[in-house]
């Protein structure tokens, strides 16, 4: 015997999956994305006074890249080169540092960084990055729900 309350959770499942289906219809299917570091340009317009000193910058992945909801990106920072303290209102980001070492910059002052460190900050949290060794330090990055700097809610320190 079925009980009316089962047979109403079996039409109310259907329809909800039938409308699914139909809301999905007209979107687009996924499209994979794929490039190589070594023909992404660097990045431009990136300002002293936003933070950014003799940084090597490339966006990867971005909205306008891969109509990414995320932005990932790779940075070379030279010896003295650094990312002044920022943070990203609008969404976490993270940070792994894939070769070499220097300070992270938090609100709290600095703190050694070495390879293979990884970092998350949550929206609103300070974060930068000196490279205060005599080797490049390479970092791989990501804003994560901003698909670029400028839907993050980039702010940069005054005065750092």
């Amino acid at each position: 015997m079925t009980w009316s309350a089962e047979r109403f959770g079996r039409a109310l499942g259907k329809a909800v999956k039938g409308a699914a289906t139909v809301m999905n219809e007209d979107k687009p299917k996924p499209v994979l994305y794929r490039v190589n570091m070594r023909d992404v340009p660097p990045a431009t317009g990136l300002t002293r006074n936003e933070g950014w000193i003799d940084a090597q910058v490339q966006v990867l992945v971005d909205k306008a890249s891969a109509d990414a909801g995320h932005t990932l990106g790779r940075t070379v920072l030279k010896p003295g080169a650094r990312h002044d303290n920022h943070r990203h209102r609008h969404c976490d980001s993270f940070l792994i540092v894939l070769k070499g070492q220097g300070r992270l910059l938090t609100e709290k002052g600095d703190t050694p960084s070495l390879e293979g460190d990884v970092v998350y900050a949550p929206r609103g949290c300070w974060q930068g990055f000196n490279n205060t060794s005599n080797e490049d330090v390479v970092l791989l990055w990501g804003i994560m729900g901003a698909g670029s700097l400028e839907a993050s809610g980039y702010e940069a320190k005054a005065g750092t």
